[in-house]
């Protein structure tokens, strides 16, 4: 629930997923495989979680309005789990808002592009280790619920 003085973000859901499914493509067109909704160990969820070829990991934080942005105070927590961290947002968004810490991207259904580059802040070895080996174990249980979806034998 907001405090005094904010505002609850408008839904809209249309522009979310349009922003989400570009990133999405430019992440995938720039060399990294992409899991959605990755929970991370502090019980926060990344709503992009990329990694490419060398490991590095990048987290996207996808952002549909105005309102939606300045209702979000976690998005400084994200640093700790990721090499890179953008935030993706679509083009009529005022780009001003996004701090510069983060990468910046303007992204709608068909595509996005990289519009500012974060500066790269590397994860530790040992918690780079246990976030592939969460993130391969969340792809390949989604993967099997999708060929499987009668079975719930294992808990993640």
């Amino acid at each position: 629930m907001p405090g005094p003085g904010m505002t609850v973000p408008q839904r809209r859901p249309e522009v979310t997923l349009g922003v989400c499914r570009g990133a999405c493509r430019l992440m995938r067109q720039s060399g990294s495989s992409v899991v959605l909704e990755m929970p991370l160990p502090d019980g926060r969820r990344a709503d992009i979680f990329a990694i490419d070829r060398s490991g590095s990991l990048t987290i996207v934080e996808v952002k549909s309005s105005i309102e939606d942005w300045r209702v979000d105070i976690k998005w400084p927590d994200y640093f700790n789990w990721c090499d890179l961290f953008y935030v993706a947002v679509p083009i009529d968004f005022p780009q001003d808002l996004i701090p510069v810490e983060a990468g910046l991207i303007v992204a709608d259904a068909y595509g996005g592009a990289f519009l500012r580059e974060p500066a790269r802040r590397p994860v530790g070895a040992a918690r780079r280790k246990a976030l592939l080996i969460d993130c391969a174990r969340l792809a390949a249980e989604r993967l099997a619920r999708l060929e499987d979806p009668d079975f719930d034998g294992l808990a993640l």
